[in-house]
């Protein structure tokens, strides 16, 4: 049980050091398909995921990149150095 407790906290050191953890390629191709402006199914069809599965990706997007609203993932993706 200290051994998990001492990697949990050494885990989120380096995650809080590191800045936010970085997209997966999924999420990126999510997210750089938002920004350019498409809706969640459209997104999906493209991709072929459900609308559901389009919106979980962009909520961890969301909580990576420190935004709340779907207008600001353009600006967050340039600033984290994330190419569109």
């Amino acid at each position: 049980m200290q051994r998990t407790r001492g990697e949990l906290g050494a885990a989120r050191a380096n995650s809080a050091a590191g800045g936010p953890d970085p997209l997966t390629a999924r999420e990126l191709a999510v997210a750089e398909l938002a920004a350019a402006g498409l809706t969640n199914k459209q997104i999906g069809e493209q991709l072929f995921l459900s609308s559901r599965t389009v919106s979980t990706h962009l909520q961890r997007v969301f909580h990576k990149l420190g935004i709340t609203r779907r207008g600001a993932l353009r600006d967050a993706l340039l600033r984290h150095a994330y190419v569109i």
